[in-house]
């Protein structure tokens, strides 16, 4: 099946190993990271959303205009839009951009963080709304007549857009989230599902729960998983830099603010801490030093070797059933570039040869 590979562009330069500084929205920074990820061979690049952070539909329609074919993935909470004017500014973004919009869905597993944009309700309800959301929400992407809606959280009625999505197959909709909520949810909704870079065996767990939940409403996902490669020369020098890059995060937490919380708000993070307490280094390549230092904050485990090898560890995974690879690094325009150049030729390479053997053998 085709490989997905996708990048990040933050509003600037910063991460575990580097102090923000300079302006909040560094132009110069979100436009060169664009142009890396597009020269690179990445077929989108993720908008993160927090309470706090410069809004991502408006970082991704930048990122998009000063690319060609670089799709965007536009991180987005739902609850906060009404879901019939959040359909229209996507399918508007899409004609915008000739169909390169993908929305990726977080309900947000912190009530703390939460609140800090008025939101009280708890994450059993969260999810609620949330599928009451997409459902008004794919609604206004599908209907070409007025459509009425009435649930817990949301009544619209004669609801109606006159802009549809550009391509005929829509906006692909991709789904975090861990808890059993989160699972319910994405099987009725997720065209994507995506899981932060668990244990192979975490891994396989989590692709046929999610299977199952989406069987049930006669739809099957692809998966998305997010990692943070650590590649060198050789595998001792990539070892090396993963050891540097923990060193570098230690001495920097009350600088970049990644320090580990007394109490874990997510499932998500719950299982990356799981898999952390069995070793810091798992299967062939996993590391979790990152995930154990920060408390999991987010997409924090890595691949570590060579090029070749860590291609290897991203095609055991494809073999599982992943699909898409979200990867970026501690050093976001570096990391972008060597990825682009050493990495994702590779993995193209390996699944192209890999699905060829199927074919034959069929």
């Amino acid at each position: 099946m085709p490989v997905e590979f996708i990048g990040y562009i933050g509003s600037r330069n910063q991460s575990e190993t580097i102090p923000p500084a300079g302006p909040v929205v560094d132009l110069n920074h979100v436009e060169t990271a664009a142009k890396i990820h597009e020269n690179g061979g990445f077929d989108r690049t993720l908008i993160a959303f927090h309470s706090n952070s410069p809004e991502s539909i408006l970082l991704a329609q930048h990122a998009a205009a000063v690319t060609r074919d670089l799709g965007v993935l536009i991180a987005h909470r739902p609850g906060f839009n009404a879901p019939t004017i959040a359909a229209r500014q996507f399918a508007t973004l899409d004609h915008l951009t000739r169909g390169r919009v993908a929305v990726h869905v977080i309900t947000g597993g912190s009530d703390v963080e939460l609140q800090a944009d008025g939101d009280h309700l708890t994450k059993a309800e969260r999810y609620a709304r949330t599928s009451e959301y997409l459902d008004i929400v794919r609604a206004e992407w599908d209907s070409h007549t007025p459509f009425d809606y009435s649930g817990r959280f949301y009544d619209v009625r004669g609801a109606g857009s006159l802009v549809h999505p550009y391509r005929e197959g829509g906006i692909p909709v991709y789904f975090g989230g861990s808890s059993a909520e989160a699972i319910a949810v994405a099987g009725r909704h997720a065209d994507v599902y995506a899981l932060w870079g668990e244990t192979y065996e975490q891994v396989s767990e989590t692709v046929q729960r999610v299977r199952a939940s989406a069987a049930r409403h006669g739809r099957a996902p692809r998966f998305s998983l997010s990692l943070r490669p650590i590649v060198a020369d050789t595998e001792e020098a990539a070892w090396a830099k993963a050891d540097h890059i923990l060193e570098t995060a230690r001495a920097l937490q009350a600088r970049t603010g990644y320090v580990r919380a007394a109490e874990i708000p997510n499932e998500g993070s719950r299982r990356l801490l799981a898999a952390a307490a069995q070793g810091s280094r798992l299967d062939k390549r996993l590391w979790t030093g990152i995930a154990a230092l920060t408390g999991a904050r987010g997409n924090s485990t890595s691949l570590v070797g060579t090029p070749d090898q860590v291609a290897e560890a991203l095609l055991d995974y494809y073999r599982l059933g992943i699909s898409t690879f979200l990867i970026r690094g501690f050093d976001p325009l570096l990391d972008a570039y060597e990825y682009g150049r050493d990495l994702i030729p590779r993995v193209r390479a390996l699944i192209a040869a890999e699905d060829g053997q199927v074919t034959a053998a069929a």
